[in-house]
């Protein structure tokens, strides 16, 4: 074997030779995608093998950094990492140190499906179990991080659209492996919201990744927020994310801001509205007092008809009409105007000449007295 033309290293100086190449020819920081296959925890820190169904490499989280981590994976999930390689040369051990840590948005998915099938078998996705949003609420909550553009969008879009309205803030942390912290929050808010009249409850963070809401998939707090008494109302990151909390709100808005415009009525509509209503009101009071004033009118017309001064009236004047009859037909009236009675001896009121003959003895009544008289002649013309 000819090894005077090959470099002759102990193993101390080829781990030394690996090692400065790899410091030399290696780029200090780089991302990696892959998935956790075991991790161990071991004096605080988090060991952990990394692959990608073709190969593998040791990775580890150092104590100081996992305590910075909001998020702790478990075998199988999927991670992106921004890390470094770290390289013992006593050992020519080769590990990957892992600065920062997210999971991959197929693990978000993935853990989201799972708890989505989980309480969709138990009924908590029903659309049947979403309660209407009131109409004008007088008190709401508000979880959210504070401080956080999110909350101060709120606040201005509150004030705007309906300042009647009080917002009562309960902060909250809004992403990693918090939801026990939320759960808490949650728990106090339940226990108080009678006391301070609150009517709907806002759950809202900012815009982010996916992979930051993932909080909010988290199966208790679903159960949680779907034990709510009074409406929930959600404004989580963007409007093409979707969490599980979102699915057992009872409405779903795609931004903070969006989700204070859907619950909170606009003044200037309210506004409207009103003007509307008080069109209607005049409109329909108008209409009935004139109606009632026409019903009053007929039932007065018709008291008055049969009230008995009426009654008596009418019946004075048709015996006024009946004694002008009477009186235009009775003999005095004849008489005056220059009939008279003509009677024989017997009393008999004479009608035509064929009543009477010659000689006869009859009596002329007139309006003054009698005249005796006898007959001399008869003339009928008939």
């Amino acid at each position: 074997m000819d090894t005077a033309s090959l470099p002759s290293y102990s193993v101390q100086e080829l781990n030394h030779a690996i090692g400065h190449l790899l410091s030399r020819g290696f780029s200090p920081r780089f991302y990696l995608h892959a998935t956790v296959s075991k991790s161990q925890l071991k004096n605080g820190h988090l060991w952990l093998t990394l692959t990608d169904g073709h190969a593998s490499i040791s990775a580890v989280i150092w104590a100081s950094t996992l305590k910075k981590f909001t998020y702790r994976p478990n075998d199988q999930d999927g991670i992106e990492i921004l890390g470094k390689l770290n390289f013992w040369e006593n050992r020519a051990n080769l590990v990957v140190q892992i600065i920062e840590m997210r999971p991959s948005i197929s693990t978000v998915l993935r853990k989201f499906e799972v708890v989505r099938k989980l309480l969709i078998q138990e009924g908590l996705i029903d659309e049947s179990r979403r309660r209407p949003l009131p109409n004008y609420p007088r008190n709401i909550a508000v979880l959210t991080s504070v401080p956080s553009s999110a909350l101060a969008d709120i606040l201005r879009t509150a004030k705007e659209r309906w300042p009647l309205t009080k917002v009562f803030i309960f902060p909250i942390p809004v992403q990693g492996d918090v939801a026990s912290k939320i759960t808490n929050v949650l728990a106090n808010l339940v226990k108080h919201y009678r006391h301070f009249s609150i009517e709907a409850i806002v759950l809202a963070r900012g815009g982010g990744s996916r992979e930051d809401l993932m909080v909010f998939d988290n199966e208790e707090l679903c159960r949680s927020f779907s034990s709510l008494p009074i409406p929930l109302i959600t404004g989580l990151g963007h409007e093409d994310d979707l969490t599980v909390v979102d699915l057992v709100a009872d409405h779903r808005s795609a931004t903070p801001t969006a989700a204070i415009v859907d619950l909170l009525p606009s003044r200037e509509i309210a506004k409207g509205h009103c003007l509307q209503m008080r069109h209607r009101l005049k409109d329909y009071f108008t209409w009935t007092i004139r109606k009632e004033k026409d019903l009053f009118n007929e039932r007065l017309i018709k008291w008055k008809a049969s009230s008995p001064l009426t009654l008596i009236n009418r019946f004075k004047e048709n015996l006024d009409k009946r004694s002008r009859l009477l009186l235009a037909l009775s003999p005095e009236s004849l008489f005056k105007r220059g009939f008279c009675i003509v009677t024989n001896q017997s009393s008999n009121a004479i009608r035509n000449c064929n009543d009477v003959e010659v000689a006869d003895k009859l009596t002329i009544q007139l309006i003054d007295g009698y005249i005796e008289s006898s007959v001399e002649n008869i003339h009928c013309v008939r």
